[in-house]
């Protein structure tokens, strides 16, 4: 027997929960999906749904997503071609200085950690998912955007390093991502470093290899938290995408105030602010934010028509109210439950929670609104 292990995978059903036939017309032929989207993209798909004890619902949609996912890889490879950032074997990622790279040495340490231990126990799904969240979350949003200054700016040893730091983690990512994507990785592992020996013979990351910094984490973490809380408070409050709003961190710790001093210049670039001061109290007519107990003001007045985004906002929870309540009578209904397929059941508990989280969300800030 040429295997050690045989791992038995459930059912792989139709979208709707349906078992595949000629008859029902629901068959998906893998080699169609695979002429279209790439083997990989279907390797990767099954993987991320083959949760134990759970049957795959397969659909073309989540193929077409995850080829998706390997394009985003594909262009974080340019991006480090592109920024001269070449794999250097010599590279020792103890040595990097920038917080920027500590973080995300930090952070790839942790995805590898928990990738290993999913493989290991065939939780393949858990292993696919947290790969996936670290490359396209992680590494190809946050720290793509977060590591242009350096590559562009002046200071040569932070770029120098920060190429080196990039290249490494990639390669790293590409030898975590082989068991899923082996295709892909295994053409990015030769053509961005010209390498001798295969992908596939490579050793597996090892937890030694990514030293932890969790002062760099949860620097570089807060920072992203800042950015998304504003991100969000502009998109609720409907605030253009051009404009750029002034930020008050209100009476901040002197932690807190030492950060801002040092990510000023990001914070601002990618939260789209005209300015970052500081002030003992939120003024009127200011949307206030809250962010690890920190309390941060965007002054909107002049910016948008409050009166205006409050009767918007008002429409928005009533339409959300009038949704829910008519889920809750649909499932309220004996019969619907009893003879309704599975399947719509749960669609419509699940939109029942999607239209719950956005009218609570909007009454956030209804309410924000109107104490500005």
């Amino acid at each position: 027997v040429p295997f050690k292990d045989v791992y038995i995978h459930a059912l792989v059903l139709d979208e709707k929960g349906q078992k595949m036939s000629k008859s029902k017309g629901n068959v998906i032929d893998p080699l169609t999906l695979i002429d279209k989207y790439g083997a990989d993209a279907l390797r990767f798909t099954l993987a991320a749904m083959a949760a134990q004890g759970r049957n795959i619902r397969l659909s073309e949609a989540r193929v077409e997503g995850y080829r998706n996912f390997g394009t985003k890889l594909w262009n974080e490879a340019r991006f480090c071609e592109m920024n001269g950032c070449v794999f250097d074997p010599a590279f020792d990622p103890k040595s990097a200085r920038e917080t920027i790279n500590q973080w995300i040495i930090h952070e790839a340490g942790l995805a590898a950690a928990y990738a290993t231990a999913a493989l290991e126990s065939y939780r393949f799904n858990d292993a696919a998912g947290a790969l996936y969240k670290f490359v396209w979350n992680v590494f190809c949003d946050w720290h793509l955007e977060l590591s242009k200054p350096i590559l562009s700016g002046p200071d040569g040893a932070a770029k120098a390093e920060t190429q080196k730091a990039t290249a490494w983690v990639l390669s790293q990512a590409l030898k975590l991502l082989h068991p899923f994507m082996p295709f892909v990785t295994e053409e990015l592992w030769t053509e961005t470093a010209r390498r001798d020996t295969a992908l596939i013979v490579a050793d597996w990351p090892k937890p030694t290899e990514f030293p932890a910094n969790d002062k760099a984490a949860e620097e570089i973490n807060w920072m992203i938290g800042l950015i998304m809380a504003i991100r969000s408070a502009r998109a609720e409050m409907n605030v253009p995408a051009g404009a750029r709003i002034p930020m008050i961190a209100v009476a901040p710790d002197a932690s807190v105030s030492l950060r801002l001093d040092l990510h000023r210049e990001l914070v601002a670039r990618l939260a789209r602010l005209e300015r970052i001061s500081v002030a003992a109290g939120a003024p009127k007519g200011a949307v206030q934010v809250v962010h690890e107990g920190e309390v941060y003001a965007l002054p909107l007045a002049g910016i948008i028509d409050i009166a205006a985004e409050k009767a918007r906002l008002a429409k928005e929870i009533d339409k959300c109210a009038k949704e829910i309540d008519a889920i809750d009578k649909k499932m309220a209904n004996p019969n619907f439950v009893e003879r309704a397929p599975v399947e719509i059941v749960e669609e419509n508990r699940e939109r029942r929670a999607a239209f719950s989280e956005r009218r609570d969300k909007l009454s956030a800030a209804l309410t924000q609104i109107g104490e500005a």
